[in-house]
Order: structure tokens, then sequence, then C-alpha cells
């Protein structure tokens, strides 16, 4: 079996399964060694995953995605790198060009690259000024050789208008989708669709929340295993609470028996064949699930398993708004777990 790929932009093709690389940061979760997750990037590759999905932010993680490359040249050579640019929230008011620069030089340095294939942008306070000439730094900076792609992640809609209305060349929207979180549905899907902007997705596992391990559990409770399942188990609640995602796990279960997969790998289908998506961003730590998730590529979902998880679903509560907003808030149940200030951590060396 083969993974799927596609031209995000013409000339430039990646895998349409995407390795995620948060859940390595070491802000994260523990539990993983840093020389074995580097050796399972090699098996990744060599499954057809060679799209990677890290940031400046993620700590650690470029420089381990950098020492994957020099350890493995032969398969470095067919590896895209997809980085992320985010400020820290306190650094927003005083940013200059010399900062963006800096970072994405870092950026270069760790990764052991010439040129970035895309770095996506987040700016985390729109009430602060200077979103947009940060975002037109990093045009000067692709028209300099030093970025191949713009994209941008997190954003609500009407923040991504003002940038591309700017002149900002975005290629590539990262965002939250999945069964559970339909907030792109609401404007962001058709916006990107007019404007040629190819989305890659984040979340359709809810930090494994959406597999068997979970089905038939009674509600978890703080405090959880790492990061990811804090951040997801709001969604869910958003969602319309523990019941009814049960009732969706068992929806999932019954499509993934009769055909042969697990219920993670259909609800990762089911966001890889939505309209404008080009890839998922898959999180792991291991490649103990990779065997698992080569198994979407050759799934199809029928109209009736469709139709069976969209009972479901259009039974939703939430969550409300349009993407990112709940985020958003800083006082808000979601906005008070973020870590907004990460890239300081970033200028620490990391060891080899």
């Amino acid at each position: 079996m083969t993974i799927e790929r596609i031209d995000l932009v013409p000339g430039y093709s990646i895998s349409r399964l995407l390795k995620g690389g948060w859940q390595l940061s070491s802000g994260h979760s523990e539990g993983w060694e840093r020389g074995q997750a580097i050796k399972d990037m090699a098996a990744f590759v060599e499954a057809g995953f060679t799209t990677f999905d890290c940031a400046d932010h993620y700590l650690g993680v470029e420089q381990m995605i950098g020492d994957f490359c020099r350890d493995h040249p032969s398969l470095a050579s067919k590896v895209q790198i997809h980085t992320k640019y985010v400020p820290d929230f306190d650094a927003l008011a005083r940013i200059k060009r010399t900062d963006t620069v800096r970072i994405i030089d870092r950026s270069l340095q760790r990764l052991g690259v010439e040129r970035l294939d895309l770095v996506q942008y987040y700016w985390w306070d729109w009430n602060v000024a200077g979103a947009v000439d940060v975002a037109l730094t990093l045009k000067d900076l692709q028209r300099e050789g030093k970025i191949r792609l713009i994209g941008v992640t997190n954003f609500t809609t009407p923040q991504l208008r003002t940038l591309v209305d700017a002149g900002v060349p975005v290629a590539a929207n990262q965002l939250q989708y999945s069964l559970v979180d339909n907030r792109p549905e609401r404007q962001q899907i058709d916006y990107c669709r007019r404007q040629g902007i190819a989305l890659l997705t984040y979340g359709h596992l809810l930090g494994g929340f959406i597999g068997e391990d979970w089905l038939g559990k009674s509600e978890p409770q703080e405090p959880f295993a790492n990061r990811s399942l804090r951040k997801y188990k709001l969604i869910i609640e958003d969602f319309g609470g523990w019941t009814l995602f049960q009732e969706l796990l068992r929806t999932l279960k019954h499509i993934g028996d009769r055909q042969g997969v697990g219920l993670g790998e259909v609800a990762l289908r089911w966001t890889l064949d939505r309209p404008g998506v080009a890839g998922c961003i898959v999180g792991a730590t291991s490649k103990r699930h990779l065997a698992r998730n080569v198994e979407v590529v050759r799934i199809a979902l029928t109209a009736a398993d469709r139709a069976a998880l969209a009972a479901v679903c259009n039974r939703r509560e939430g969550p409300t708004g349009d993407c990112y907003e709940l985020e958003n808030e800083a006082s808000g149940r979601h906005g008070r777990i973020m870590r907004r200030n990460q890239n300081a951590l970033e200028d620490r060396p990391w060891p080899g």
C-alpha cells in the first residue's frame, strides 16, 4: 500500500498523511526516548510518510528532525519539512524584522537546510498591531530564498482574509478539523477553496481519545497524561459530552469492524476525504501504530457509513464559532491552557 500524495502547489508534492511533531516536544509529554524517536522517523519515511510537521516552539523537535536528516541522508532527500513561526505572546508589541529573521535562521540551522519548505505563521493577539507586517517579512524572506512556501495556522477566517488582502501568498492553512470539531465548515473551508489555499488538518483522533482504549470507558478527569488529552477533552465537552462521544466511538467501531480496521482509521479517512483537505497530520511518538496508520489508504467509506456518522454528529452542541475563536479567548476554558511564550525556551541549545 502506498500513501497518497498530492501537489500542495504545482511542483511541490507532499504525502497526504503527515508525521506530526508536537507529541515529541519536551513540553508535551514524557515516556519516549530521543534516539529511538529519530530511528522511528526512518520507518515513517520508508512507509511513505515523507512530510514532517514541526514548529519553532515545539521544544527540541526541529533539532531532532535535523539530526534525523543528517543521520539518514538518503531518506532525507525524500523528506518535506513543514515548520511554524509563532512569535511569543509577550514579544508581540516589540517584535522587529530582525527577530523574525533570527527565528527563521534558527530553524534553517536546526533543520540543516538552505530553504524551509513551508513556514506556517501564527499571531497570538490581533489586538496587538503588527500581524500583517510580520507576515510581509516572511514574504520578503521567501523572495530571498529562505522560505519556499508560506502558510498559516489557527487563524480565524477574517484574520486569514486580512493577510491575503495584504498580499501575503498563503499556500496552506493548518487547522483543527475532525468529526468532533467541524468549525472549519462554517466559513473557512469555502474561503480557502476560493483562494486556492490547501488545508492541512490536525486533531482527527483528539489526541488519542478516538481509539479503542477509550471505548466504553468512564469519563476521565484531570490530571491527564499529556497536553493533547487535556486540550481535546474540552472539545469533547463542547461537542455534547462524554455520552454523545461514546456513541460516536461505537459508530466508528461498527464501521471499522466491517472494514477490518480500527475506529481511528475510520475517523482519519473521514477527514482525509473532506473537500479541500490536502493532508492530515498524524501525531506519533513512535512507530507503534504505523502499520495501522497505513491502513487508511486502503479503506473507502460508503454513503451509509457517512450517514451513520452524520446521524451522531448532527446532534452536536459545539464547539461554536469560527476556527480557533474559543482558543483565542485567553481567559476562557480553551485559552487558559495555552503556553504562549515557548520560543523563549527554544533559544537555549539542545543536545545533539
